[in-house]
């Protein structure tokens, strides 16, 4: 695997984020536009393109409707950003951990911050005996590091140190910041292709052929899928070396590469965090807590992993 210094993964990490913020209102707008040229060619020679030529007119409905799609979208993603750690905390059941619950935990993440002049993130703690542990947060006063349950119990000191330095590595590296922009962006599409198709259901369906709702509709919907879709890979692109490269940081951090390979052996047996439905929200993790509920070991999903193979990141690490 091609070495990545930190500082250029940061650089990468930045573009990235930046190239993802730029791409985004572009899909968006597309498939907006789309929408507009889509439903005139259902509507030709209706009142739809009001004597004008099609172009002329899904380009006069879009530049018409433009303000408000921007609009909402602002409002969607400003929310997200600020709200993002109560998203994420409801949606893992996660909740702080304070120093007197446990000063082990504290006193290992401290000791790590101190070593390396980094600044303390926040600790919280999932009531979930399986292993597994994330970062989020978007700068200093939102990062945070999540350790399950099981994975504070079943780790000794060492591999306890090691996955909480993959997790620094995280932060560092700037990668939570990009994963949590990929999120608020995977979920709009979400919630449109949702609502879109509740509508489809129960609405429009019902009414019969008549006028042109279900058409409108249904057009939203398959561009809202796919739109869902290109902006999933957007963040599958985000690069699943990331797994690797955080992994390397530890091996860095806690001069002990063997420490994160036994948890991550630890970790493999048990990854799975009950509470964690949102496939966007388990990219996070150090290893897919979603991952005992698959009953195959292949499938299409399978295909979009964020993860790397676990027995491929330990492979690694005993090679230090």
């Amino acid at each position: 695997m091609k070495y990545f210094g930190l500082q250029s993964q940061i650089w990468r990490n930045s573009t990235n984020s930046v190239l993802i913020l730029l791409m985004f209102p572009v899909v968006f707008y597309g498939l907006t536009w789309l929408f507009f040229f889509f439903l005139a060619l259902n509507q030709q020679g209706s009142s739809y393109s009001e004597g004008l030529p099609l172009i002329s007119s899904v380009n006069h409905a879009f530049i018409r409707t433009l303000p408000w799609i921007t609009l909402a979208v602002i409002v969607w993603f400003t929310i997200a950003w600020f709200s993002h750690s109560a998203i994420i905390n409801a949606a893992t059941d996660s909740r702080p951990l304070q120093r007197t619950e446990n000063k082990r935990v504290y006193n290992i993440v401290e000791n790590l911050c101190i070593s390396r002049g980094l600044t303390m993130p926040k600790i919280n703690i999932i009531e979930d005996d399986s292993l597994n542990a994330f970062a989020s947060g978007i700068n200093q006063k939102s990062y945070t590091i999540s350790l399950s349950r099981g994975i504070i119990d079943k780790l000794n000191d060492q591999e306890l140190e090691a996955v909480v330095a993959h997790e620094l590595t995280h932060i560092r590296n700037g990668d939570v910041r990009l994963l949590i922009i990929s999120i608020i962006f995977v979920g709009i599409f979400a919630f449109l292709s949702e609502t879109l198709f509740r509508s489809l259901r129960f609405g429009s369906l019902g009414r019969g052929k008549k006028g042109s709702g279900g058409a409108a509709i249904l057009i939203a919907l398959v561009l809202a899928a796919i739109g869902y879709l290109v902006a999933s890979l957007f963040r599958f692109a985000l690069s699943r070396k990331r797994e690797f490269l955080a992994d390397s940081g530890s091996a860095e951090l806690t001069r002990n590469p063997l420490a994160l390979a036994s948890a991550l052996r630890k970790i493999k047996n048990d990854p799975t965090i009950e509470a964690v439905k949102r496939r966007d929200v388990a990219q996070l993790f150090i290893e897919n807590p979603q991952i005992g509920n698959k009953k195959l070991k292949i499938s299409f999903t399978s295909l979009f992993a964020t993860h790397p193979p676990i027995d491929k990141r330990i492979e690694i690490l005993e090679q230090f």
